[in-house]
């Protein structure tokens, strides 16, 4: 796995099938069109309705609250959720992994169910988690997991399950070194994406930079590596609040490597005292910012409840791109929250409609409207933020 960054509808539509009973997708066209209606007229129709869909709970099946949380914060993702309602994703699927297409298909089941699904409903995820640990074992049985390790491993399973690179091409070990640092980040974005291209990575995958700076000869070197999440360590303050910002200023401070730490730098041809620093380069549409709440220790794990601050709207992040950048500009729409302890805690999400834009609890089966004002809290483990666009801005 990554490292933590560390790398026009008709009038009268056709009758349908109940989408509850089987909402397998089928590889023929006129399928997918239907459904594909279908849903269109259930999104309308609640535009101009007080019942808004995807309001739906998942039933905990064990210890699953975890799986819930990060479902929940995903099926509010709009483009993710019009990838999966609208079976856009059917034409990515890899012919060539015919075994291996069975946790997107169910992953798109279920989102489907949970937006046309009363609000009062919950649904079983049974069938999807079936899917989840035949891709990941790791996820085998009902014992507490950690969301964030799921949100990542559900990511690349669905990643590579419609990644539109058929045939990878041999890795190229031509040295980019020699070029300026924009035109090195494009080719190394260039590489990447001949390798790793779906939808699921148009939307959560950006670009981070590491520079390398050696403290004997000056020289600096650079790498540019793709990142679905940063996970961002919080500052221990003695007094006063700590806010995302402080977090953020803190995974890009500079940092430096001596003793063991050291790296052996290109120009010297020796290990020598350096510093590192981290930037953005390429931001994403969809941010996923993991706070470092817990932390291994001899003994046991423990956990940080310090309360961080964030910014529910326009956070811009401009001060952390390692080049000029014009649309640096970030919103909240999901949170994925762990409250308790390490030896016994549970997971909830609170998160935004892209229907109504109003917020919502969701705690497993139980889903029930909240206050924006109550969104911040000690809890926040995972934090969703989607790129503004800039007229919304203006």
């Amino acid at each position: 796995m990554r490292d933590s960054y560390t790398v026009t509808l008709p009038e009268e539509p056709p009758a349908l099938p109940d989408l509850h009973k089987d909402l397998r997708p089928r590889t023929s066209m006129p399928g997918s069109l239907l459904v594909s209606t279908f849903v269109g007229l259930v999104l309308n129709k609640t535009k101009s309705s007080k019942a808004v869909q995807g309001l739906t709970g998942l039933r905990n099946l064990g210890n699953t609250c975890f799986m819930n949380s990060i479902l929940q914060c995903l099926s509010n993702t709009k483009e993710l959720r019009d990838y999966c309602l609208q079976n856009q994703y059917l034409r990515d699927l890899n012919n060539n992994s015919r075994m291996r297409t069975a946790l997107m298909s169910e992953f798109a089941k279920l989102i489907q169910l949970l937006w046309t699904s009363s609000p009062n409903d919950s649904v079983s995820p049974s069938e999807f988690k079936t899917q989840i640990q035949r891709y990941a074992p790791r996820f085998v049985g009902y014992n507490q997991q950690d969301a964030q390790e799921f949100l990542r491993f559900l990511l690349d399973g669905l990643h590579s399950e419609v990644n539109r690179v058929l045939v990878r091409p041999r890795a190229s070990t031509d040295t980019l070194d020699h070029l300026p640092d924009d035109e090195k980040s494009r080719q190394m974005w260039r590489r990447y994406q001949e390798r790793e291209d779906s939808r699921i990575g148009d939307l959560f995958v950006g670009q981070l930079k590491s520079s390398l700076t050696c403290s004997e000869c000056g020289y600096c070197s650079t790498a540019f590596d793709p990142f679905w999440d940063l996970s961002l360590p919080i500052p221990k303050k003695g007094y006063g609040e700590v806010t995302l910002m402080d977090c953020l200023r803190l995974f890009t401070k500079e940092d430096v490597l001596d003793g063991d730490e050291k790296p052996t730098c290109c120009r010297c041809k020796a290990r020598t005292r350096c510093t590192k620093k981290f930037s953005i380069q390429k931001f994403p549409k969809i941010l996923v910012l993991h706070l470092k709440r817990f932390s291994e220790a001899r003994i046991r794990t423990s956990k940080l409840t310090t309360f961080v601050n964030f910014q529910l709207k326009d956070l811009d992040l401009r001060e952390f791109a390692s080049q000029s950048c014009n649309h640096t500009v970030y919103n909240l729409y999901a949170v994925s929250n762990h409250s308790g302890t390490t030896m016994g805690g549970h997971y909830t999400a609170y998160c935004k409609s892209p229907v109504s834009s109003e917020w919502h609890s969701f705690n497993d089966s139980r889903v029930t409207p909240m206050s924006s004002s109550h969104i911040r809290s000690s809890d926040a483990y995972l934090l969703f933020y989607e790129l503004a666009s800039p007229s919304s801005r203006m």
